[in-house]
Parts: structure tokens; sequence; C-alpha cells
């Protein structure tokens, strides 16, 4: 009797460690998402993490932490290497399509040497994840400086200001803030579609 209540108390235990897991949101998600969609943000960092932790149990600020020297060094690729294209693209599908079009949109990208037009992956105009950012930057001008950057260009730009200012200012960027790390994960996912996207350009 006294291990099976010992075993339906570790069981319970772990079904409100997965739930809160799932459900967490900070002020700023809620204002600016509904319930589902902030459960798909949280699979979106999730999936991040994963990537780029060597060690699975780790948490996204050792993870980020311990990749960020390299990234400053040797650029994006240190960081993009790890993360599976394929499984970014099975991410996409597990998340619906209203929580998509909140955070990206499609743009064309044109080779001028050949004139192939592809698809690319671009910032939601006026989406629900542009207005999140304002509202970060509110209290924050090193992320209202990245809000106007992303709104202002429509785009994530891959030139490493994100990282550089992430080591510069770590208390603007505290790692252990699901915003911050939201922040960070649909920047470096967007910069790797970019990179492996080969969809045509539909007229």
């Amino acid at each position: 009797m006294r291990k099976t209540l010992i075993l339906i108390f570790g069981v319970t235990i772990l079904q409100l460690n997965f739930s809160c897991k799932t459900q967490y949101s900070t002020t700023e998600l809620k204002n600016n998402f509904s319930t589902d969609q902030i459960s798909d943000l949280n699979k979106i960092t999730d999936f991040f993490k994963n990537q780029i932790c060597e060690n699975k149990n780790s948490d996204f600020k050792t993870c980020f932490n311990k990749i960020l020297p390299e990234l400053l060094e040797n650029g994006l690729f240190s960081l993009l290497e790890r993360i599976d294209y394929q499984n970014q693209k099975e991410l996409y599908d597990s998340i619906s399509e209203s929580t998509f079009n909140e955070i990206w949109g499609f743009g064309k990208e044109t080779y001028r040497d050949t004139g192939l037009e592809l698809k690319s992956l671009s910032s939601k105009y006026n989406g629900k994840y542009q207005k999140f950012l304002t509202e970060l930057g509110r209290t924050n001008n090193e992320l209202k400086e990245y809000a106007d950057r992303v709104i202002g260009a429509g785009d994530f730009e891959s030139m490493g200001w994100l990282q550089n200012r992430i080591y510069l200012n770590p208390s603007k960027f505290d790692l252990d803030n699901q915003n911050i790390q939201l922040l960070i994960a649909i920047h470096f996912l967007t910069i790797n579609d970019q990179r492996n996207r080969t969809d045509k350009w539909e007229k």
C-alpha cells in the first residue's frame, strides 16, 4: 500500500511539473497571445534549446552561455550547424498556422546571377510577435533597439548585433527569462530557415 501511494504521488508530481512547463507564460506573452499560441511558443523555445544543448538536461542559460564565445568568434555557423533544418520544419507542422502567421511571413529573394526567385522567411508586419517585441522594449532600451531593428527592416539581422549585445549587456538579456529565450530562439531559427529554405516563389 505504501509503495502504491508513493508511486501515485510521484506520478502526480510529474504531471504537475509537465503542466507547469507547458503552460508557463509571462505577462507580455499573455498580453499578446492566446493560451494555445503561448503553448506553441513554448514548443519553439524548447526545440531551440534541445537543438543547441549538448547536455539535454541543461537549462537554456547554461547552453547558450556555453556557445556564446564561439558564436562571437566564429559567427553564426557555429550555432546554426547544431540545428537540424528537417526537424525545424517538423516543428512548424507541430504548431498552429495562426501562431506561425503571427510571427512570420514570406518575402521573395531574387538571385541576380540566375534570376532564381525563392521564398524567404521574414517578420510578420504588425503581427502579434512584433507587438510582443514592442512591449518588451518599453522597459528595456536594448530590447527596444532590437524591436525597432526587426520592425523597421522586416527581417532578423544576421550580422551579429544580437549576440554582441547579449555578451556586452548580460543584465539586459536575462537568459533565465522566458521572453528573452523566445526572442533568441525565433531570431536564430529564422536565420537558419533563410539559409536553408529552397522553396520557389509562386507568382
